[in-house]
Parts: structure tokens; C-alpha cells; sequence
């Protein structure tokens, strides 16, 4: 009898140290590595994502407002870079990647069946810390890739001097700020920088990651932000919203119309102007040096990414739902972020792409 109490106990200790009643950690920690989560055994599901800093702000206001309504589901996004984004969906150890840069040929090709599926337009400003001067400064295209070539390379150099005649520029050196990590932004500013200067683009070129001609690093666009605040005569390139909600100044740039833009919705939309009509089938394009009067010449779409067959059922549902939320009720929540909502004829683009999303046995995530 001994015998058999002392063997029904080990079985319940057993069973004990094998259920874990420990709630689901759905933060979001810059720079950590994401282990994605299976449902629990109450139901619950738990998403993780990672990648793209740039879209950050608006993807966690995303997840809080999708969370409410859907409170059996969680999403983990770690904004850890495009980069990372990028690595993490490839390896499959995410649910879903996020970027800026649309993923290259040779990276496709080790992600066989992996979709973009853009989710928002933004702007990348050449923001600056120069005591006594506002927004607004003018810089043209040579100026900016000079700046960054590190051949202009004092505030009142005539090459911003005479587009900024009633600015009282200082004698200082320019100090430029950059990305440390793989970054779509970078890929963004730099495919610019590559449009509208030759020496740049037979130089350091393009990518998520180039080789700086100098300058400070700093990780994602929060670190940035951070760098050029706390360094005086500094500018570095950074995400709208992270100008905005860090009250930094940033200049305004000649477009390819000729006319000075500064960076805004509206002029964020009017570089998307027309771009659906030429999308690839893929979605992948870049916006930078758009045509138009009003448009802001470094803006791009941001994308998340995920695979057509979803290996978990439950999990790919959701994950479905969410961006089918996202191009509806998610859209109307861009504009007080600063970014910009997505072309009607791309969110169409968009669900077409949603509607191809399969399980593991083939058949659609979304009822039609």
C-alpha cells in the first residue's frame, strides 16, 4: 500500500512541475532576441513579430487596440531593425518580420513564399541640432549627399549658406549621425542619396547597411533620436514621428520639381501619388525622389512580412486577422502618429495578398 501512495505521488508532482500557470510576456524589448509562443492551454495565442523600428509607434498603438478586441491574442513586436526583421522571418524563430527595405533577390531566395505586404507610408527627415535655428532649413540634394560624404563640412559652408540667406549658420563641423544596425531607414535615405548624387551611388552606395564615410552610429531610430539631441551641430536622418515626439528640428529639402518640401502627411501621401499604378506584383517599390510639386523626396512604404503557407493554423488565423484589422480599423490611426495611410488601391493590392494566405492544408486563413 506504501508502494502505491508513494507512486501516485510522484505522478502528481510530476504533473505539477510540467504545467506552468505563468502569464504570457507580451512586451516589447528593443534589441532582445524573440522566441515565439505557442497557445496556451487556456486558448490564448501569442504572435511575435520583429524587425523595422521606423514603424514602431504605430504598430504598438496597433497591437494595444487589437489586443482590446481580441483579448485571448498577444503580439510581441521587437523593434530590432530591418535587419533583424529580416533575419528573424528568414529562420523562421518570428511569426511575422517587419521592414522598410523591401527584401533583395538573393535574400528572397532563401525565404521561398514570403510576402510583403506594406501597411503605412512615412518619411525620413534630416533632422539637426543647431541652437538658434528652427525648422525649415533648406537643403538641396548635392547638399545633403556632400554633408554625408563629409565634403561639406562646416554649417555655413555657401553650399547651405546661399539657400539659407536670413540664417545666421554658425562656424561650426558638421557632425553626422547614422544607423549602427541593418536598417530600412537607412535603405530609404541612402537609395535617395543614390538617386540624386552619382558620387554617392559609385561610392558607399545602397542597402540596409553601407559603409559610412564617417560620422557617429547609433541603434535604431531611437538611438539616433537620442545621439543628435544630446550633440550639438549634429544631423542624422530618422523617422517623422521620432522628430515629432522628440520636438527635434528638420529641414526641408529640394524635390525633384525644384520646389523646398517639408516633410508631412500630406506631402508623405503626394509621393505615393500614382504609385499603386506601377506597384509590381511583389509590392516591393521604393518612393524616393518622387515626381510632384508637393512631394517630400525621402519617403517610402514600410512593410510586414510573412509567409503565404503558415505552418500553424491557429496562429496564421490570427496573424491574418490582424492585418486584415490593419488595413481597415488600423488605417485611421496613422495620421495623429504622422504617418500616412495607405492608397486605396493598395490596401486593395494589400487584401488580395491577405486572401492568398493558406494553413498547413492549403486551404485560405480568411473566410471570404
Amino acid at each position: 500500500m506504501a508502494r502505491i501512495l508513494l507512486t501516485l505521488a510522484m505522478l502528481i508532482l510530476t504533473a505539477a512541475c510540467g504545467r506552468s500557470d505563468a502569464p504570457q510576456d507580451t512586451g516589447s524589448l528593443p534589441g532582445s532576441k524573440p522566441n515565439a509562443a505557442p497557445p496556451t492551454a487556456d486558448g490564448e495565442i501569442t504572435l511575435t513579430g520583429a524587425g523595422a523600428t521606423f514603424p514602431y509607434p504605430l504598430y504598438a498603438k496597433w497591437i494595444s487596440e487589437f489586443q482590446k478586441a481580441t483579448p485571448k491574442v498577444k503580439i510581441n513586436y521587437q523593434s530590432i531593425g530591418s535587419g533583424g526583421g529580416i533575419r528573424q522571418i528568414t529562420e523562421r524563430t518570428v511569426d511575422f518580420g517587419a521592414s522598410d527595405a523591401p527584401m533583395t533577390e538573393e535574400q528572397l531566395a532563401k525565404a521561398p513564399g514570403l510576402l510583403h505586404l506594406p501597411t503605412c507610408l512615412g518619411a525620413v527627415v534630416l533632422t539637426y541640432n543647431l541652437e538658434g535655428v528652427p525648422s525649415g532649413l533648406k537643403l538641396t540634394p548635392d547638399a545633403a549627399a556632400h554633408i554625408f560624404l563629409g565634403k561639406i563640412k562646416k554649417w555655413n559652408d555657401p553650399a547651405i549658406q546661399q539657400e539659407n540667406p536670413d540664417v545666421k549658420l554658425p562656424d561650426k563641423e558638421i557632425a553626422t549621425v547614422h544607423r549602427s544596425d541593418g536598417s530600412g531607414t537607412t535603405k530609404i535615405f541612402v537609395d535617395y542619396l543614390s538617386a540624386v548624387s552619382p558620387e554617392w551611388k559609385n561610392g558607399p552606395g545602397t542597402g540596409t547597411s553601407v559603409n559610412w564615410p564617417g560620422g557617429l552610429g547609433a541603434k535604431g531610430n531611437d538611438g539616433v533620436s537620442a545621439l543628435i539631441s544630446s550633440t550639438p551641430a549634429s544631423i542624422g536622418y530618422i523617422e517623422l514621428a521620432y522628430a515629432v515626439q522628440n520636438k527635434l528640428t528638420f529641414a526641408s529639402l529640394r524635390n525633384k520639381s525644384g520646389k523646398f518640401v517639408a516633410p508631412s502627411l500630406d506631402s508623405t501621401t503626394a509621393a505615393a501619388a500614382g504609385a499603386a499604378a506601377r506597384m509590381p506584383d511583389d509590392l516591393r517599390i521604393s518612393l524616393v525622389d518622387a515626381e510632384g510639386e508637393g512631394a517630400y523626396p525621402i519617403a517610402g512604404f514600410t512593410y510586414i512580412l510573412a509567409f503565404q503557407e503558415q505552418k500553424d493554423l491557429a496562429k496564421g488565423k490570427v496573424l491574418a486577422r490582424f492585418m486584415k484589422w490593419a488595413m481597415q480599423d488600423g488605417q485611421k490611426f496613422t495620421n495623429d502618429l504622422h504617418y500616412a495611410p495607405l492608397p486605396a488601391a493598395v490596401v486593395e493590392k494589400v487584401n488580395a495578398k491577405l486572401a492568398a494566405l493558406v494553413g498547413p492544408d492549403g486551404k485560405p486563413l480568411l473566410a471570404p
